[in-house]
């Protein structure tokens, strides 16, 4: 995605703060810059403005205004770059399981932003591709139980070899015009049923 097509949003609530930054993305080429102060109702301005990424700027957060905004980090599904003054390790460990990309303790300054935006962006990138494959893997996994199952219902009721009820299971999914796995389901919850 170009500068001219990122949306960025700032939040803010100290003036000088946030226009260090504002200023930093537009020398930086980026002209979509949104700034928000006020962090009432930030979610219905989050949603309305649909920001590519956000940055927080926290001056001495308290643990209170730092959960409401992992909360946010958590529900928007966006690269999210946090700064703070002072920070612990249990803040760090709570950005990063909130899904904070980028968490920058007393580092804000102006020539440092397009670096933070791209590793910001790179993180959150690479965050969500092994989230998705986790995800994945773990429907593969679920998927290869209940074939297994349901091939063990065959070879019980019809007698089968484990390769005779996998073609089965194959041969019927073909003639459906299914997956082998939503063959699986059916029949699993059909003879789950019959039992009852």
């Amino acid at each position: 995605m170009s500068s001219e097509d990122l949306s960025i949003l700032v939040i803010d609530q100290d003036q000088l703060r946030a226009s260090i930054l504002e200023d930093g993305f537009r020398e930086a080429g980026y002209q979509r810059v949104s700034v928000l102060k006020d962090i009432d109702m930030i979610m219905k301005r989050i949603v309305e403005i649909d920001p590519d990424v956000i940055f927080i700027d926290l001056e001495n957060p308290n643990r209170d205004v730092l959960e409401h905004m992992f909360q946010v980090s958590r529900t928007v599904q966006r690269p999210v770059a946090m700064f703070v003054d002072q920070s612990d390790t249990a803040m760090i460990e709570a950005a990063i399981d909130a899904g904070v990309s980028t968490y920058i303790v007393d580092g804000l300054k102006k020539e440092r932003i397009k670096s933070i935006l791209d590793t910001t962006i790179s993180r959150f990138n690479a965050v969500n591709r092994l989230r998705e494959e986790l995800e994945q893997t773990k429907n593969e996994l679920a998927e290869r139980k209940l074939i297994d199952r349901a091939k063990g219902i065959l070879m019980q009721a019809r007698n089968l070899s484990e390769e005779d009820a996998y073609k089965l299971l194959r041969k019927t999914a073909m003639d459906q015009n299914r997956k082998v796995a939503r063959v699986a389901e059916s029949l699993v919850l059909t003879a789950g049923l019959l039992k009852d």
